[in-house]
């Protein structure tokens, strides 16, 4: 059919290496991008506030992006099975183009439009943006998929190198009279009374030309000494996981930067930089096998876990870094301040409120969902359930993080502590809220009481 193209953005807000876009300006006809806010959308996850806050600002460039190329981004708010063929219709559009998505609630309103607009004679084609290794793509010999990520990695790099990145666009043709858009600031994404978002703004830059300038930072400043990522206060890590979440910059355009060309004394660092890469896509594995990962276990038998009642006055100490356990504290106030925290600690908090708090993993969870920018459907429960045990792992014991021991060992001259915790070994510092060699052996215990009553050998 003739007819603008509508191009559907979602978790890809970037022109670079945009599969859908690339399509929709080869069909030759003129271009209409539009970005829905599906809040409400049942079976859809709301965004956490941290996400809220950076959307608002990655739409923003995005917006800007497209406008120095002669086109627009149209902003609409509601359900895509209502929102996307009124836009249709109003365009009298003869194609739509999306990049695909892996939760099962996403794919179920995808396919469900998909099959409506082609019954209406649209062209509606749907493509490979996210992930390097789509999860129905890398199986066990059996057809299943993997459970344990040593050998869904080993697969991966079995498989065909994925393909080059598309080129960003120079020009993009507008598709004529602009439809009804709504305004930005009327969706309030940012936080208004209190304004929290203080840190963020000294933080980060949303946006693909940051995304991209922070990869180049990362290759040439930090890639070669990324072997010391364990360590928080010298922060080598690449700080594309908000970029990747938002889709700031695809995994193409990281995985053949990475393989490219680097400084030469980086080169031995690009392996397991690209490892963490693929960790990020084997949780979206899981999640695609597993469509309730953020509220389900993993591992059934931890549906018998003893966990303790709640309390909150424990539960506030640990959300604002009050615990008297000082990486615990630096962590949680490192996130609180800046909407990250450093991949470490980020075990190292969580154990402490699953292990030595015995407090659910779905906790820690969804405030880790509320404060995250980078908070991504597969990897933040991937990752607590991981931590708790009760996610896919090849471990054969119950790990127990020792928040001291921790310190001692990736904190030693207590570098990190300091920057989030100044008032450490001052009497305003607090006495710790759990006995952490008692508390270990409750979770221990719970753990073995678990084990009988789900009848695990």
């Amino acid at each position: 059919m003739t007819g603008p193209t509508l191009v559907w953005l979602r978790d890809d807000l970037r022109l670079g290496d945009n599969p859908a876009l690339h399509a929709a300006l080869e069909r030759g006809e003129p271009v209409e991008v539009v970005y829905l806010l599906e809040d409400g959308t049942p079976g859809l996850r709301p965004l956490g506030a941290a996400s809220r806050w950076w959307l608002h600002h990655s739409l923003t460039a995005l917006a800007a992006d497209l406008a120095e190329r002669g086109a627009r981004l149209t902003l609409r708010r509601g359900p895509a099975s209502r929102e996307i063929p009124r836009l249709v219709e109003e365009l009298d559009a003869g194609a739509v183009t999306w990049n695909r998505r892996y939760g099962k609630a996403a794919r179920d309103i995808d396919a469900a439009l998909k099959s409506s607009l082609r019954e209406g004679g649209v062209d509606v084609r749907s493509f490979q943006g996210s992930l390097l290794f789509e999860p129905w793509t890398v199986q066990t010999g059996s057809g299943t998929p993997f459970k344990v990520f040593t050998p869904f990695y080993r697969a991966c790099l079995e498989q065909q190198e994925p393909r080059h990145p598309y080129p960003r666009p120079k020009s993009i043709p507008s598709a004529g009279p602009a439809p009804d858009s709504d305004d930005l600031a009327e969706w309030r994404l940012l936080p208004t009374a209190p304004d929290w978002a203080g840190g963020l703004r000294d933080r980060w830059e949303p946006g693909e030309d940051s995304a991209h300038r922070t990869l180049e930072r990362f290759i040439h400043a930090d890639l070669a000494d990324y072997g010391d990522r364990d360590f928080p206060a010298r922060d080598t890590t690449s700080h594309l996981s908000p970029r990747l979440r938002f889709g700031e910059i695809s995994p193409f355009q990281v995985w053949h930067r990475l393989r490219s060309s680097v400084p030469g004394d980086a080169k031995q660092a690009v392996g397991g930089f690209l490892r963490e890469v693929v960790w990020r896509e084997f949780n979206y594995t899981v999640l695609f096998a597993n469509p309730d990962l953020a509220t389900d276990n993993y591992r059934p038998e931890f549906d018998d876990f003893p966990w303790a009642e709640p309390d909150e006055a424990l539960l506030e100490a640990w959300r604002h870094g009050r615990t008297g356990i000082p990486l615990v504290d630096a962590g949680m106030r490192e996130l609180w301040a800046t909407g990250v925290m450093h991949n470490r600690v980020r075990m190292v908090v969580g154990s402490f409120l699953i292990k030595n708090l015995l407090v659910d993993w779905r906790v820690g969870e969804q405030w880790f969902w509320d404060t995250l920018v980078d908070a991504d459907e597969a990897s933040n429960p991937g990752n607590w359930q991981w931590v708790a045990g009760s996610g896919a792992d090849a471990a054969p014991y119950f790990r127990v993080f020792n928040p001291v021991l921790q310190a001692e060992k990736f904190d030693g001259h207590r570098d990190y502590i300091r920057r989030w915790v100044p008032e450490i070994d001052t009497d305003d510092y607090p006495e710790p809220i759990v006995d952490l060699k008692a508390s270990r052996r409750r979770a221990l215990d719970a753990y073995e009481t678990m084990r009988r009553t789900a009848g695990v050998s």
